[in-house]
C-alpha cells in the first residue's frame, strides 16, 4: 500500500469510527477530502487494519464494552429471529464496532416476506430499504431502531433478507481466512471468550 492509500485508509477509519459512516462512503469522502484520485482508494482489508489501529489508539478504553453491548443486543435479536437462520456480519461480527455502528444481521428465508410478517405480528416498526445481495442483486433490508440498555441509547438494526439457498457458501472464509458472518452459536463463542 502506498503512502496516499494509507492516508486515505486512516482518514476513512476516522470517519467510520468517530462519525459512524459506512465504509464505502467513508473511503470516497476521505479520498475527496485529500484530493486523491479514485484509483488510490484502499481495499476493505486496508481500511479494517486502519480502523483497528484507530480504535487501539483513540478508543481502547471504551470500545470493548461498546462492542460487547452490541454483540449482546445482536444475540437477543438472533434468538428472537431464530426461525430465519440469522447470521451476524459487519463490524459487530468482525470486532471493530463502536456505539455508532449499526448491527447487521442476515436472515435466510424460504419466503422473503416471512420476516416482515413476523416483525409486524410482534408490533415491531421498521422501514424497508434496498441493499446489495449476493451476486450483485438487490435485496430487501429491514431497518429498525432497537433499545440497547447497556449503551443507554438506541441502535440501528439492519436485517438483510436473503434466500435460503444463499446460506450455502455463506460461511466460507474471506481472503484472510476469517469468517465474514456467524450464527448465534458462533457469536456466543465470541461472547464467552471475552467474558
Amino acid at each position: 500500500m502506498n503512502d496516499l492509500t494509507e492516508e486515505i485508509a486512516a482518514a476513512a477509519a476516522r470517519l467510520i469510527v468517530d462519525e459512524g459512516m459506512d465504509w464505502g462512503p467513508a473511503k470516497q469522502r476521505a479520498a475527496r477530502d485529500l484530493g486523491a484520485p479514485r484509483a488510490a482508494l484502499p481495499g476493505n482489508d486496508e481500511v479494517e487494519d486502519a480502523v483497528r489501529e484507530h480504535i487501539a489508539i483513540f478508543h481502547a478504553d471504551t470500545q470493548p464494552a461498546e462492542l460487547r453491548a452490541l454483540r449482546e443486543l445482536a444475540a437477543q435479536w438472533m434468538d428472537r429471529l431464530a426461525a430465519f437462520r440469522p447470521h451476524l456480519t459487519g463490524a459487530v461480527w468482525r470486532g471493530t464496532a463502536t456505539r455508532l455502528s449499526n448491527v447487521h444481521l442476515q436472515l435466510y428465508c424460504d419466503d422473503s416476506k416471512a420476516a416482515e410478517i413476523a416483525l409486524l405480528d410482534r408490533g415491531v416498526n421498521f422501514d424497508v430499504a434496498e441493499a446489495n445481495g449476493p451476486k450483485g442483486r438487490a435485496v430487501d433490508m429491514l431497518v429498525l431502531d432497537a433499545p440497547c440498555p447497556a449503551l443507554q441509547e438506541r441502535v440501528t438494526l439492519c436485517l438483510t433478507i436473503l434466500d435460503f439457498d444463499d446460506l450455502r457458501g455463506a460461511l466460507k472464509p474471506d481472503a484472510r481466512g476469517l469468517a465474514e458472518r456467524g450464527d448465534l452459536a458462533a457469536l456466543q463463542k465470541l461472547l464467552d471468550a471475552k467474558a
